[in-house]
């Protein structure tokens, strides 16, 4: 499963997609609500201090958060843009984070995508990388910041930006195919 919004990350949200699908996997899109949502570009441009940002495709979501049976998914992933820091605070994605990190299910988070489950009371103790600027958002929910593409905690894989997606997504994917062989052999 793929948590999104408006103003979620393309690169975020679509390499890891397509990954899923190469992987075998069938990827689901969650959301507020079942509708087109739009993403976004974000790239930090040479002398600028703050992000610029620029509209990306759209991609529609498959489910909405209050209609999430978390238990029939494998895995997910916390993407990142400007999405989460709205989305965060909606009950039923609460619910849902809580049941992936209580069951140590595949978790993935990118970017902006800690703020998620940093609300929802999961990352004391867990080693995270996220965006630089996110790096409090972290901390002060108990998380610990590793600067690094990729950080492996446990069932928690992490990477910094879209730039780390060739380090982070490879490992998350990995983690579900173990997960989902070990169901094949029970």
């Amino acid at each position: 499963m793929i948590i999104i919004g408006d103003a979620t990350e393309t690169l975020d949200t679509m390499y890891p997609y397509y990954r899923l699908i190469e992987a075998g996997f069938q990827p689901v899109v969650a959301a507020p609500e079942k509708r087109r949502y739009q993403m976004v570009l974000h790239e930090v441009k040479p002398g600028w201090t703050i992000t610029k940002e620029w509209e990306g495709y759209t991609l529609d979501a498959d489910v909405a958060f209050a209609e999430i049976r978390e238990q029939e998914y494998a895995g997910i992933l916390f993407s990142g843009g400007r999405a989460p820091e709205y989305i965060r605070y909606d009950q039923n994605l609460v619910r849902v984070t809580k049941h992936f990190f209580a069951t140590g299910k595949p978790i993935a988070s990118v970017c902006h995508g800690v703020e998620i489950p940093a609300y929802a009371d999961c990352v004391r103790g867990r080693r995270m990388a996220t965006v630089p600027k996110c790096r409090f958002d972290l901390e002060v929910c108990g998380g610990i910041f590793v600067n690094e593409p990729c950080v492996i905690d446990g069932n928690l894989v992490s990477g910094r930006t879209f730039h780390d997606n060739g380090h982070y997504v490879g490992p998350w994917i990995r983690l579900l195919e173990q997960t989902r062989n070990s169901s094949q052999l029970d």
